[in-house]
């Protein structure tokens, strides 16, 4: 009654909550029912503890009956007064969880039900299915083994005999148990023993010698190591079992070990416990050990030292401190315990059934509603140790409380077995693996099980499946028919999808007729090309050549409908099939029936007077091709719309595969379609057979006839074997009657003509064919020095002798060389042209070059040229490719100008190159320094470089380039500090002097335009001088060179920027640049010497040196030939090739072959180059503008370190002049890696993510402007802060500007602001005095003397005068247009009508006064003026 009076009161105390916030439809209801229900049984549980203490007074008193009404009650209560609570630390007997028998009793340890159950699932884990039991005779071990039958049962595990004993049956009991054990063929044994019995049973096992059984034991004894030191022949060894779970209690074990408190205690039983455990007396006999009390467990070894039990006395500990808890709670414990309260066991019951909580060492403790708490178990394996006794290893976990999958928990592979000591020899192995304990062993897939008779569900037999039937799982009861479409497979465990036959292109014979139907395309196609070709010969032209180029039509047609037939079978298929064969074969009969009718006609033609070719001329018979093949299509078109074929699975023919065949759907159609071209085709047989001996030389009616003979005979043979063939061999007996039906019109009617035209062209006209060679030029510097040779001037001067081979160039040449070979074997362009090539070695030098081209130009000198290029055409070139220098390329295009001999350069980007006046054949595939100079003016402008120095190359290219970057850079407000250039043959001291004015310059960014030669030349110098930490900004010829990443071992360039052509790929290049063995066997001088510089050895090698054999391969050898980082220039290489060879196509006018009368001339190729535009194989578009240049587009690189410590060339960003000015450049800012000083190593990181800054002044704010330093550049300036009145709002400006009338300039001069407008207003202390007095002015105007001389007067006078104070108002506030007119009108007007009255009144009082005087008319003349006033 109290805990419902508590509970009400809170009820109470939580309605008050609803009244409080915003009233809604729920909580309005809620607040006062809530309120009045609550309240009511607040006070209905007080009566009723009243109403309690009224009654249990009254029945104290005589003769009262009143607790009549409380009898049950009293009953009840007596009862559980008398219920004592007992707690168990080790009874797991499943029975003593039942409430009804044992209402009072507890335990610390799990039940056996779930030990049962976790037996069961343990022995059903290890597929254990066939064992024994052994239990003790009492409630334990019966209800236990009850429980394990139960749940073995329910998991398909079967008991082959369970026996039960107690240590006091008699001893023949135990050894029929043992005789049980020895005949069973049950290899594990379950036991649901106490110690006792275990002791026994283990002595008459080692008495009878049985051994190698598998224990499974229960937590009264498996991990008892008692029983250990017992069991002397290991006949427990791999015995597996659950315990209780290990627990440690800090502090008892030492407890337990501290005995001498026992001793003192004077208590009779732990005198008699000290003697036994030290084997001692105290009142000791002569022979006996005198115990003397102070005895240590020193040393001491039994039962009572050994703490194997630990989880056991934890339960005890548990069971006290459940107790413990229920008191605390009774007792209402906080600081104190209440000490009044009286206790009964009744109420420590109720107590123990709620207590919830953890040990000292984290545990839980509770009991669920049967008493028992959590079942947890631990699995334990015996496992032998190198000492000879047992180690309790835990192997796994029971935990009753998770999902039934998740209980068990076990770690197979930690696991010893046992096994009969017999097999010692293969013991540890033996000891790995799994007892198997089956009466029969598992039924594999594939069989069912069949119950032996009288015996337990676990003994069968295993019967294979039926035909036709399998099973997929172990040990299944039944088989099941597999679906229609499937088939049991060999071992009848799973079904397989039945073999669906069709004819594939996998088989043979597939493959077979696929190569037949393909051959015949292609020799029907051969056919055609070749009466194409000689379609202008009598032969040809012959009956109807029209009609001969439809029948190869068709039947090409006929050769491919065939593959239809091969493959599975689909709607579309089945109905292209036949379809298409019908129509197909009724279009080439009526082509060779056409064909034969014009034979008829043509001779009826030769007749006098016959006009009969009027009735069948060419329309005629272009209407009897299309009339005949248009009712085959109507045939088809019936066919299709009413039954089409469609695609049939056949199951009934094979049980064990399916023919996957094509259902007619209308045999009707089917034969039909074959009926109607069987029609033509006999009518076409009799016209061929009625004209075969007609005279003509080209009469092909016999051998139409012979076709249609076999073609009539291979359709009629068909039928017959159509029917009889089975399967997928029917659908190869049709193919082999198209095939056959159609090789037989080709060979028949095409091969005699082919014959003619091939074989014997004396019977044909002839055509002569010639054949044409053009040459292409090319100039590379194969070597990049030359020896100097003195001359005596007494002998002819001998040719300069080249040094120093140079493979990149044999790269462009290997480049120009594929592209020629590519548009040799291409028949789109210059078909039957065959493009030579000849090549000149220019050695770097401009004498060689010129001399290179001049020769290339009249052919008066050998130059290189591959020994398999014939030589049959003039040696005069086409056009020159090459050079890659621009200062060579200037001298020859000067040269080559005036003969209009065009040359298209690949690497010169010199900007004066595009002047055509000087060079008027000159092109070139990579854009104009012109480009190149402004883009790398814009990159540095970008990225706010102002003052940066500049170093170039002493050539056209380096002066032309930076002449057109300083122009651009001067245009962007960039200044150059210096600008030095060089050759690399100048003196040392000249490159000194450069490094000594970059490492005085303050500019930190450096534009380089330098070749790679003069770079080598730079990067030695600046290393040995240890000059790092400026921003390289580069040019395409050396920004994405890897020789020039080779050589910067100091890491000078790390970080430069620059632009290179766009990266290209062109397919198959590379893989032709790497076969290097056709310049070898050219038998050339020059590529011999270059064989031997790539492979390092010589061809005559003496005998230190290494002997080249001419079949070394470029595997593994890495040096400038095999680095393709330069493929967009080979790219460019290939452009200039396809230009010159567009260029004769267009000249040749090349179709499909080209006109070789042409006489081509320089002149020509030069004009047709200016307007070639097409696109290679990869999608470049190829063209020149006006000036001989392609289109300017350049990938923006940054040189950026990486792990190995060479550099990647990273592409940045892009720019594309084609593009307006503002999107021209596009950049990834956060991607580049800059230029670092290495003195700043400790901070390089985060400094490479810094943009360097290269400025000779740093920017002037808004608020200031830029005035020159004197006799400095315009970059070099100091800021000046703007004069008074004056801004500037922009970074860097160059003046200030005044503000507007009505502005001022701010603080910081950078905008400017609104002046303050001042003027009377009523918010200031001026203007409200004023306001006041105007209000109290007219305040004071309110107040007349009445009765003054002339009333009307005085108020019209105070009226004027209020006017007059308020006008004043109007001043006060900021001026406007209605303001400024009323304020000055408002005043004129009030103050005269003020003055007026004012006049008026004195005029009166004047008036007045004389009017006083005698004979005065005064009156008269001021009423009349008042009047007029």
């Amino acid at each position: 009654m109290s805990f419902l009076l508590l509970f009400s009161l809170t009820l109470c105390f939580l309605c008050s909550l609803t009244f409080i916030g915003r009233p809604s439809e729920w909580s309005c209801m809620l607040r006062h029912t809530a309120f009045g229900i609550t309240f009511v049984l607040c006070i209905s549980c007080v009566l009723g503890k009243t109403i309690v203490v009224l009654m249990a007074f009254r029945a104290t008193l005589p003769g009262s009956n009143v607790m009549k009404w409380f009898g049950p009650l009293q009953q009840r209560l007596s009862v559980l007064a008398f219920t004592l609570v007992q707690i168990s630390h080790f009874a797991t007997c499943a029975c003593l969880s039942d409430k009804k028998r044992f209402p009072s009793f507890f335990r610390t340890i799990p039940s056996d039900l779930y030990q049962s159950r976790a037996l069961a699932q343990l022995v059903r884990h290890f597929g254990w299915t066939w064992v024994g039991a052994i239990r003790t005779n009492n409630e334990y071990g019966n209800n236990g083994m009850a429980t394990f039958t139960e749940t073995a049962h329910e998991l398909g595990i079967c008991l082959e005999y369970s026996v039960s004993f107690v240590t006091t049956d008699p001893p023949e009991k135990i050894l029929n148990i043992v005789k049980t054990i020895k005949q069973s063929s049950a290899r594990v044994i379950v036991t649901f023993l106490t110690p006792n019995e275990v002791d026994v049973l283990i002595i008459v096992l080692s008495e009878n010698n049985v051994t190698g059984y598998q224990w499974v034991g229960t937590e009264a004894w498996i991990v008892d190591s008692k029983f250990v030191a017992m069991d002397k022949q290991h006949i427990l060894d791999g015995a597996i079992g659950l315990s209780i779970p290990k627990a440690h209690v800090s502090g008892m074990k030492e407890f337990m070990m501290d005995v001498k408190p026992l001793n003192t205690s004077g208590n009779q039983l732990f005198s008699e416990f000290w003697e036994e455990l030290f084997s001692c007396k105290f009142n000791a006999e002569s022979s006996q050990k005198q115990c003397t009390g102070t005895e240590s467990l020193t040393g001491v070894s039994n039962s009572f030292t050994d703490m194997s039990l630990m989880p056991i006395f934890n339960n005890v500990y548990k069971g006290v401190y459940a107790v413990a808890h229920a008191l605390h709670k009774i007792l209402k414990c906080n600081k104190t315990c209440q000490t009044d309260v009286e206790l009964s066991p009744h109420m420590t019951l109720q107590q123990l059934k709620g207590i919830h909580f953890r040990t000292k060492e984290g545990e839980e403790v509770y009991f669920n509603e049967n008493g028992d708490p959590a079942a947890k178990y631990e699995i334990i394996n015996w496992q032998p140790n190198v000492q000879g006794t047992v180690d309790f290893v835990t192997v796994g976990l029971y935990d009753a409380s998770l999902p039934a999958n998740q209980q068990l928990k076990l770690s197979n592979t930690s696991i010893n077995w046992a096994q009969n000591s017999k097999q010692a020899s293969n013991l540890i192995l033996c000891m790995m693996q799994v007892p198997v304990s089956v009466c029969s062993k598992t039924c594999s897939p594939g069989t069912r099980k069949v119950l032996q008779k009288g015996k337990p569900v676990c003994c069968y037999d295993c019967v294979l499946c039926a035909e036709g039937e399998i099973s997929n799982t172990t040990d299944s009861v039944t088989c099941f028919q597999c679906p229609p479409d499937f088939w049991p497979n060999a071992q009848r465990d799973a079904c397989v999808k039945k073999e669906i036959e069709f004819l594939s292109y996998d088989e043979i014979m597939g493959v077979l007729l696929t190569v037949a139907s393909l051959f015949g395309t292609c020799m029907t196609c051969t056919v055609a090309w070749i009466f194409f070709k000689y379609r202008k010969t009598p032969i040809v032209k012959a009956n109807n050549s029209e009609l001969s180029f439809l029948l190869l039509f068709s039947l090409t047609l006929c050769f491919l409908c065939s593959l239809t037939f091969i493959g599975r079978p689909s709607e579309w298929s089945c109905m292209l099939r036949h379809t298409a064969f019908g129509i197909t074969f009724v279009l080439c009969i009526s082509c060779v029936l056409g064909k034969t009718i014009v034979v008829l006609m043509a001779f009826r033609a030769t007749l006098p007077g016959s006009n009969v070719m009027k009735w069948f001329g060419p329309l005629q018979q272009r209407l009897s091709v299309i009339g005949f093949t248009l009712i085959q299509v109507l045939i088809c078109v019936l066919w299709l719309s009413t039954s089409p074929p469609f695609p049939f699975k056949n199951v009934k023919q094979f049980t064990h595969k399916i023919i996957m065949e094509c259902s007619m759907g209308s045999t009707i159609g089917f034969w039909a379609v074959l009926g109607y071209i069987g029609l033509l085709a006999f009518l076409c047989f009799v016209l061929a057979f009625l004209a075969r001996k007609l005279p003509d030389n080209f009469n092909e009616a016999k051998f139409i006839t012979f076709s249609m003979l076999i073609f009539c005979a291979v359709w009629i043979t068909f039928i017959p074997a159509y029917v009889s063939s089975p399967g997928k061999f029917s659908v190869a007996v049709e193919i082999f009657a198209i095939l056959s039906s159609s090789f037989g019109l080709v060979f028949c009617i095409f091969m005699p003509k082919c014959y003619i035209i091939l074989l014997k062209p004396e019977k044909n006209t002839k055509k002569n064919i010639m054949d044409g060679e053009l040459i292409l030029g090319g100039i590379f510097s194969f070597h990049n020095n030359w020896m100097i040779s003195q001359h005596n001037y007494t002998e002819k001067p001998k040719l300069q002798q080249c040094t120093s081979l140079n493979f990149r160039d044999f790269q462009f040449a290997q480049a120009m060389l594929f592209a020629i070979a590519e548009i040799n074997n291409s028949s789109a362009l210059l078909p039957g042209i065959s493009l030579g090539y000849k090549m000149f070695d220019s050695c770097g030098s401009i004498l060689h070059g010129v001399g290179g081209a001049l020769v290339l130009a009249n052919g008066y000198r050998e130059v290189f040229v591959s020994s398999e290029t014939p030589c049959t055409s003039a040696a005069q070139v086409q056009a020159i490719l090459g050079e890659t220098p621009s200062s060579l390329c200037i001298a020859i295009a000067t040269v080559l100008g005036p003969f209009s001999l065009p040359m298209i350069s690949h690497f010169a980007t010199c900007a004066c190159l595009s002047d055509k006046v000087r060079f008027p054949s000159f092109f070139r595939t990579i854009p104009s320094d012109l480009y190149q100079s402004r883009a790398l003016a814009q990159l540095v402008r970008h990225f706010g470089w102002t003052w940066v120095g500049a170093i170039r190359t002493n050539d056209a290219y380096g002066n032309s380039g930076m002449a057109t970057f300083s122009e651009t850079a001067h245009k962007l407000g960039i200044c150059l500090e210096y600008s030095v250039s060089f050759v690399r043959t100048d003196p040392p001291e000249k490159i000194q002097n450069i490094v000594k004015t970059i490492k005085q310059s303050s500019a930190r960014v450096i534009v380089a335009f330098l070749t790679p030669n003069e770079v080598d030349v730079l990067i030695t110098a600046l290393s040995e001088n240890n000059v790092t930490g400026y921003q390289w900004v580069g040019t395409e010829a050396w920004i994405v060179d890897s020789k020039t990443v080779a050589m910067d071992k100091q890491h000078i360039l790390d970080g430069a920027i620059g632009l290179s052509i766009p990266k290209a790929h062109v397919s198959g290049m590379k893989e032709f640049m790497m076969d290097v063995k056709p310049l070898n066997t050219s038998g050339n001088q020059l590529f011999s010497e270059f064989w031997e510089e790539l492979f390092s050895c010589k061809f005559n090698a003496e005998s230190s040196q290494k002997q080249c054999t001419g079949t070394e391969s470029l595997t593994g050898v890495s040096n400038s030939f095999t680095d393709m980082s330069l493929m967009p220039i080979f790219s460019n290489i290939y452009k200039g090739v396809y230009a010159v060879a567009h260029a004769l196509h267009k000249i040749l006018k090349c179709n499909k072959t080209c006109q070789t009368d042409v006489k081509l001339s320089p002149h020509m190729t030069l004009q047709q180059l200016k307007d070639i535009h097409f696109q290679t194989k990869e999608g470049e578009e190829v063209y020149f503008n006006e000036n001989g240049d392609p289109a300017a587009k350049y990938e923006i690189i940054n040189w950026q370190p990486n792990v190995q410590g060479t550099v990647d060339f990273v592409t940045v960003g892009l720019y594309d002049a084609s593009l307006p000015a503002n999107q021209q450049l596009k950049l990834q800012n956060t991607s580049i890696n800059w230029a670092q000083n290495l003195k700043q190593a400790s901070n390089l990181i985060l400094c490479m993510m810094q943009v360097p800054v290269s400025v000779c002044s740093k920017t002037c704010s808004p608020g200031t402007r830029k005035v020159l330093q004197k006799g400095k550049p315009v970059c070099c300036y100091h800021c000046v802060l703007c004069a008074e009145g004056e801004i500037s709002n922009t970074t860097d400006s160059v003046t200030c500007f005044q503000c507007p009338p009505d502005f001022w300039p701010n603080a910081q001069r950078d905008t400017c602001v609104k002046k303050e407008i001042e003027f009377l207003s009523y918010d200031e202390i001026m203007g409200v005095l004023l306001t006041v007095a105007s209000l109290f002015g007219t305040c004071m105007t309110k107040t007349p003397i009445v009765k003054a001389n002339n009333s009307e007067l005085s108020f019209l006078l105070l009226f004027s005068l209020t006017l007059c104070f308020l006008c004043s108002l109007t001043f006060i506030g900021r001026p406007s247009e209605w303001s400024c007119m009323l304020r000055h009108t408002a005043f004129g007007i009030t103050f005269v009508l003020c003055i007026s009255c004012v006049l008026g009144k004195t005029i009166v009082v004047l008036m007045a006064f004389r009017a006083t005087l005698p004979g005065s008319n005064c009156g008269s003349l001021l009423y009349q003026l008042m009047s007029a006033l």
